[in-house]
């Protein structure tokens, strides 16, 4: 056994080498290595920020215990890594497995450092064959692994494609019985829906602005965080991230406004369906609770002759085409306007409630699947730490 940090070299990382996220760019002379979980973060132009060792190297996350192999040149990015070079006794291959098994037993401690922890443990360092011996069967056992859980991410992205494809559907009458309208509305012309999908005959294409009142958040005081908002809160105030995390109710809230924050802003009545319009656009989910929330967050209340959980599947079916309209910039957005012209194909309220049903069995289905591949998805990282372990005890 061997202390780990007598196992490996540090190699100084430079301040003036670092580069910070916002200086990444998406594709380069130099790879941007930092303590994220993809391999590669970014690039840059400048080669003189690459890091001088000799290769491989082991890259430690000090703050996200990520650990990557590298062979290749790079830049480091702003914060975070330890760049540690395998001593001759041991495999660099054989030292970063070994790094990966210690790591599972570092206690998560969230963004505290943990490198200080990883240096104090111990690991077996066999002879150099039976170091190459392990790797290769740990290589063989992964293999198969991958293998499986790329079968899986694939599933996962066709239930999204298909999710897709569920809602478009339904949304040009694949699903109903195509009731005549039962209200009279102001309908688009023919020249306003040129270009959009067709649709039953008995149905209508209208804006979204006649289907019910549109409102935005309202957060006047700057800035928007400021503490005098929150001291001794009582009124929920929900964040963009809560909207995208509910799924169809949101109870859950970080933040509540005081009086002075509720001067500032609006309580809206629990049922208003809540869009994003900022950061996570058109993420929709009703409010489980009476709540203010911010300018980044459309109220949607419905007039009478449409279910307003129609519109929230039609939203979520409109996703990439409001994306669309966001500008190009780091913070993307759109406006109240964009979702007020929105186009929404109008139908009876029986036909919406067919729709609605038939979206919902099929989007059962796709849970009930993907909770099987999440399932299976965990079991294989189980399986990946169990390998790593019987590997470094001797047992694989």
């Amino acid at each position: 056994m061997a202390i780990y940090k007598e196992l490996v070299k540090k190699i100084s990382v430079p301040a003036d080498k670092k580069i910070k996220q916002k200086a990444y760019l998406d594709k380069g002379l130099l790879p941007i290595i930092d303590q994220g979980h993809l391999l590669i973060g970014g690039y840059t132009d400048d080669s003189t920020k690459a890091i001088v060792c000799d290769y491989p190297v082991i890259i430690f996350g000090d703050h996200t215990k990520c650990v990557k192999f590298i062979t290749f040149p790079f830049a480091p990015g702003a914060d975070g890594i330890k760049v540690l070079q395998p001593k001759k006794e041991i495999l660099p291959k054989y030292l970063y497995y070994g790094t990966q098994y210690l790591t599972f037993r570092i206690e998560d401690k969230g963004y505290a450092r943990h490198y200080q922890h990883l240096e104090k443990k111990e690991l077996s360092v066999p002879s150099l064959p039976e170091q190459e011996r392990i790797v290769t069967r740990i290589e063989e056992l992964f293999s198969e692994l991958d293998k499986a859980v790329e079968t899986l991410k694939t599933t996962k992205q066709q239930i999204a494609v298909y999710r897709q494809a569920v809602l478009k559907e339904a949304f040009e009458g694949r699903f109903t019985l195509h009731c005549s309208c039962d209200v009279e509305l102001e309908w688009l012309s023919v020249e306003e829906t040129h270009g959009l999908p067709a649709i039953p005959k008995e149905w209508r294409y209208i804006a979204l602005s006649k289907l019910g009142d549109l409102g935005r958040g309202k957060s006047k005081h700057r800035p928007r965080n400021d503490p005098k908002l929150f001291e001794d809160g009582k009124y929920p105030f929900l964040q963009t991230s809560e909207v995208k995390a509910a799924k169809q109710y949101i109870t859950n809230y970080s933040k509540m406004y005081n009086e002075f924050g509720l001067q500032q802003s609006k309580l809206w009545s629990k049922g208003t369906l809540c869009i994003t319009i900022a950061a996570n656009i058109a993420e929709t989910a009703f409010l489980g609770i009476d709540a203010c929330f911010p300018d980044s967050v459309v109220g949607f209340t419905a007039y009478e002759n449409i279910i307003p959980k129609y519109i929230k599947y039609f939203i979520e079916s409109q996703k990439l085409r409001l994306w669309a309209f966001a500008p190009a910039t780091a913070q993307k957005n759109i406006n109240l306007n964009t979702l007020e012209k929105l186009i929404v194909p109008y139908c009876s309220i029986q036909e919406q409630k067919n729709v609605i049903a038939e979206i919902e069995s099929r989007m059962s289905t796709c849970d009930s699947i993907e909770q099987t591949v999440d399932t299976a998805l965990q079991q294989a990282e189980a399986m990946h730490q169990s390998i790593l372990k019987q590997a470094f005890e001797g047992r694989l």
